[in-house]
């Protein structure tokens, strides 16, 4: 088959749709104004941000149009949210979960050293949360709980509706009720959200997980919620992101939303398709590989693969030069000699971690792309894995 380009990375980023860009390029050049002015240029931008923060809002089927605000990524809306929510509210305990994104793990961290106590929740071995282990482990110090809706590296959906279900009970009963937090970013434009019937108080997204622009993201904040800035500047997006307003942006977010949403389960079943036959076809031709993604409690464009006796950053590595782009995880880990904290928490072997891929699908991706990749894969792991003293001692042919 000849050479062709087919990019599996779509979890660590994805190309930004046409209809996106057309619908950012008037605010490049035409409507330029700062959205703070009251001439009518800056009237001009601030009737597109009310606009996009209204159709946001009826997206995530948020009560209020206020109670979203525009940030510039999912890892500052998961910061303003944790961070946010302890300056605004007594209490010190933060419960997470074991394979949260750095965004959410390294804020605990940090605030671990700063005096806060965080606990973090195992999950089983598909990477489903304990959610019995959440609730013992709430004590009248806990302000907030923040569990990820889908897993960046394995695609596992988490029970966001029974968490938020289970916290209203308990909050019935508290004076300081707890506050709870999803990641959504993963799920943004592949699930439709529904911030209401999830029962949740904050959630973040980022525009370039859903074909919109990079340097973008959103949070949603639940009416009466109380949260502190981190930032102080101007009275920007409720007094908690000072700076002037990303319009064009914003606008292209909103659309890449709107869209993605409307084409929801036409996509699903695309992308589920093309990943089943990616996975069937990997371990009919591939022995000694396990399958860490639980293809039924899932989003519909991940499959992150162990190849046992390899280097996963060999593999990547050939891949590419075929012109196939993968990762061995989530980008934001990229470069660490640490094996995935994830594969770890629903207990992956060191052997399994070391030669994990994550294969993650987008729009662009078609059956001859998997056609491809099936044809090369399987003879790039037989070649990895013939520079390895353990396979080879193994007798495999």
């Amino acid at each position: 088959m000849k050479k062709r380009n087919v990019y599996l990375d779509n979890s660590a980023t994805t190309y930004v749709r046409e209809e996106v860009v057309e619908a950012m390029m008037p605010y490049f050049s035409d409507i330029y104004g700062n959205a703070s002015s009251f001439h009518q240029y800056g009237q001009d931008s601030k009737k597109a941000l009310l606009k996009s923060r209204e159709s946001f809002a009826k997206l995530i089927n948020a009560q209020y149009t206020d109670e979203v605000i525009f940030t510039s990524c999912g890892t500052e809306s998961d910061n303003i949210a944790i961070k946010g929510a302890l300056l605004a509210n007594k209490g010190n305990h933060i419960i997470t979960s074991q394979i949260e994104h750095h965004a959410v793990l390294y804020t605990c961290q940090y605030l671990e050293k700063n005096g806060y106590k965080v606990d973090y929740i195992s999950t089983d071995s598909t990477g489903k949360v304990n959610i019995e282990e959440i609730k013992n482990k709430i004590t009248n110090e806990t302000v907030i709980i923040s569990i990820m809706h889908a897993n960046n590296e394995i695609g596992i959906i988490e029970p966001i509706e029974e968490i938020g279900k289970m916290l209203k009970e308990i909050n019935k009963t508290r004076t300081n009720p707890i506050l709870f937090h999803t990641d959504a970013v993963q799920t943004a434009g592949k699930i439709k959200l529904d911030v209401q019937k999830m029962g949740i108080d904050l959630l973040s997204v980022s525009a370039h997980k859903f074909y919109g622009p990079k340097g973008v993201g959103a949070l949603y904040i639940k009416k009466g919620t109380k949260i502190s800035p981190l930032f102080h500047g101007g009275h920007h997006e409720n007094d908690l992101k000072p700076g002037t307003e990303n319009i064009p942006s914003i606008v292209g977010m909103t659309k890449a939303l709107e869209l993605a949403t409307k084409g929801i389960d036409i996509e699903n079943e695309k992308t589920s398709i093309l990943r089943n036959k990616l996975k069937d076809g990997i371990i009919a031709q591939i022995p000694e590989v396990i399958i860490n993604t639980d293809i039924n409690n899932s989003v519909s464009n991940i499959l992150n693969v162990s190849f046992n006796y390899i280097e996963g950053e060999s593999l990547l590595l050939m891949l590419d030069m075929e012109g196939i782009a993968v990762s061995t995880g989530s980008a934001c880990a990229s470069g660490s000699t640490e094996p995935s904290h994830v594969l770890k928490a629903i207990g992956a072997s060191p052997l399994a971690s070391q030669g994990t891929i994550r294969f993650s699908l987008g729009k662009q991706n078609n059956k001859e792309d998997i056609d491809y990749v099936l044809e090369v894969l399987p003879k790039l792991v037989d070649k990895v894995r013939q520079m390895s003293p353990v396979w080879n001692s193994k007798n495999y042919k």
